[in-house]
């Protein structure tokens, strides 16, 4: 397992969430919502900097026959400007299939109702990503997903 910190990011239409792992890659929580649009890459080429992360994991968002529709096209082009901006080889795209799902479910289960819960939900979610990016590369030895190049 490759050390060093990590960023999760689930894209949304309104908001993406944000989350980090500590510096041995164990455990992913919940760090931040950013507002999508004017500004966005920035906050996260401002978080990479901030926390000295080593990769930024992007869901990709799959049907569950592993199709890939407009919401998966809006969070590549997201991907690509992202690592316009970033080192090569720093951001990459992983199957996010059920994390938003998973993470409203864990949040419900711990009491988290209706406003709050829209407040952190891509949080969450990107938390999801991001543990099952590091468990993903703990079980093959290898990075998780595919590495996004800019279109430069």
């Amino acid at each position: 397992m490759r050390q060093g910190v990590r960023l999760g990011v689930d894209v949304g239409s309104v908001r993406v969430g944000v989350a980090r792992c500590d510096p041995g890659g164990i455990l992913a929580s919940p760090l931040e919502t950013v507002k999508s649009g004017r500004g966005d890459v920035d906050r996260l080429v401002a978080l990479v900097a901030e926390h000295e992360a080593i990769e930024v994991v992007v869901g990709l968002p799959t049907s569950l026959s592993g199709r890939e529709g407009p919401a998966a096209e809006a969070a590549r082009r997201f991907a690509r400007r992202l690592a316009e901006r970033l080192p090569p080889e720093t951001v990459r795209l992983y199957d996010e299939r059920l994390t938003t799902v998973t993470a409203e479910a864990g949040l419900r289960a711990g009491g988290v109702r209706g406003q709050a819960r829209r407040k952190v939900v891509d949080q969450a979610a990107a938390a999801v990503l991001l543990q099952a990016a590091l468990e993903g590369e703990r079980l093959t030895g290898s990075p998780p997903g595919e590495i996004v190049r800019g279109s430069s």
